[in-house]
């Protein structure tokens, strides 16, 4: 790919987390950037009110500005979520433009630093934020492109010219993450996901396995990970003994703290203020990396502290002595799991509810049973209709698939009818909104209701 005479680029689904990041990139390096994508959200409406973005939401070519149309001196990225029939896709298609996807202009524009790269099923988003927090928090610096809105940034995007870092969260949706070449990678996950493109399990792991084969220096995999191509660096865990975990694991005062220990150093009662044991796993792997990226121990002790999170993940918007309401993007069976079991483990003694959108029929269908399966770590499960995407509907699968296997109360409601059943019915305890799809659209609605943001 040569942009050396690229002067404006065109995204199309621009309103995505890793398009929106590219988008943001080649606006501030001075290009003339313009997008469609199908619904106004939250993220766009700052990129256009704030930020001075052109984004149409009309599917019509005849909206493609003039300068555009140069197809010599146009870039033009794409994501595989956006159907093929689209018609400003096709206009640039059917008239020869260099088509791209986002993974494709990510890899290139990595090449010109050392990508530190996260990938996994689950995990990646807060890893990926975690590291590039450390990074920038410290003399080493780095760049990032991050698959989520960091709360202490507000962007999913950090541009740092003097740091030879960039950080990069890979993603496994439809093999992007095979464009890149880390020069340090960690893998969270690696648990079947993404079936309709994969076909298999085997197959996704395969896919890893070629990652990491691209992988030019170290290599860090959760503990219970394992590959046959590749050399691993070592096994990282928390609360359990591994080459580098997480030692002494506590909770105190919502906060945890523990102790970091690596193959040669150790950092004493670290403090992190961020909810969640799995994220106590995740800063282990941020840790790891960013000390061989050069970070000091000292800089990554004053800097734990203030990591805020990544927005939608165990995002706390309320809290009071009788409800606390939290929103996650979790939207794979382990992930629900996961979040849920750190509800239990910080609020014991509080009921907890469950709002759940599933996202995809295919996912839905591949995992059903384990849906339900970690849905019932709650005291009670709202569940919403199944967010389409991409997709077009499966003959008899909806979330009633879900609600079969539940062993806890449930409740089935449209989105029409669920804040009013939430208001009626959701009086204490933890209340949390769970989902990939459009369910955070709930979440100033619920935060009002349940009195603020000031946690």
């Amino acid at each position: 790919m040569d942009i050396k005479n690229i002067k404006a680029v065109y995204f199309v689904g621009i309103g995505g987390i890793g398009m929106s990041a590219l988008a943001r990139y080649f606006k501030m390096m001075g290009y003339e950037v313009a997008g469609y994508d199908r619904t106004s959200s939250p993220l766009t409406r700052k990129m256009t009110d704030e930020e001075g973005f052109e984004i149409t939401y009309e599917d019509d070519e005849k909206g493609v500005r003039e300068v555009f149309r140069d197809k010599e001196h146009t870039l033009v990225v794409y994501t595989p979520a956006v159907p093929q029939e689209n018609r400003i896709l096709s206009f640039f298609r059917d008239n020869g433009y260099a088509l791209h996807k986002r993974a494709e202009v990510l890899g290139f524009l990595s090449h010109s630093k050392k990508a530190l790269c996260i990938a996994g099923t689950h995990g990646k988003t807060t890893t990926t934020t975690m590291l590039a927090f450390l990074l920038n928090r410290s003399h080493v610096g780095c760049s990032a492109f991050l698959g989520g809105i960091s709360s202490n940034f507000g962007t999913n995007l950090l541009i740092d010219k003097d740091s030879d870092y960039v950080v990069i969260e890979a993603d496994e949706y439809d093999r992007s993450f095979l464009h890149l070449h880390p020069e340090i990678a960690v893998i969270t996950a690696m648990d079947a996901d993404h079936l309709d493109i994969y076909g298999t399990h085997e197959h996704l792991i395969e896919a890893f396995e070629e990652f990491a084969l691209q992988t030019r220096g170290e290599l860090f995999l959760r503990k219970g990970l394992e590959l046959k191509k590749r050399t691993i660096t070592g096994h990282y865990a928390a609360g359990e003994k591994a080459d580098y975990y997480a030692n002494r694991l506590r909770v105190d005062n919502g906060s945890y703290l523990f102790d970091y220990i690596g193959k040669d150093l150790e950092i004493r009662d670290l403090r992190m203020c961020f909810p969640g044991r799995v994220n106590v796993e995740n800063a282990t792997a941020a840790i790891t990396v960013a000390l061989y990226a050069g970070v000091t121990p000292e800089e990554i002790r004053e800097a734990l502290p203030l990591f805020k999170g990544v927005s939608r993940r165990f995002d706390v918007h309320a809290k009071s002595d009788r409800l606390i309401y939290i929103d996650d993007y979790a939207h794979h069976p382990r992930e629900i799991e996961a979040s849920l079991s750190s509800i239990r483990e910080m609020w014991p003694d509080k009921r907890l509810t469950v709002a759940f959108q599933p996202h995809l029929y295919s996912r839905t269908n591949d995992f059903y049973p384990e849906f339900a399966k970690s849905l019932n770590l709650a005291d009670q499960v709202i569940l919403l209709d199944i967010y389409p995407a991409r997709e077009q509907p499966i003959p008899g699968v909806t979330s009633g698939l879900i609600a079969e296997r539940l062993t806890v109360p449930f409740v089935r409601v449209t989105k029409e009818e669920f804040p009013e059943y939430v208001k009626e019915n959701v009086k204490e305890g933890v209340f949390m909104t769970v989902g990939a799809g459009d369910i955070d659209r709930f979440i100033p609605i619920f935060t009002e209701m349940f009195g603020g943001t000031d946690c």
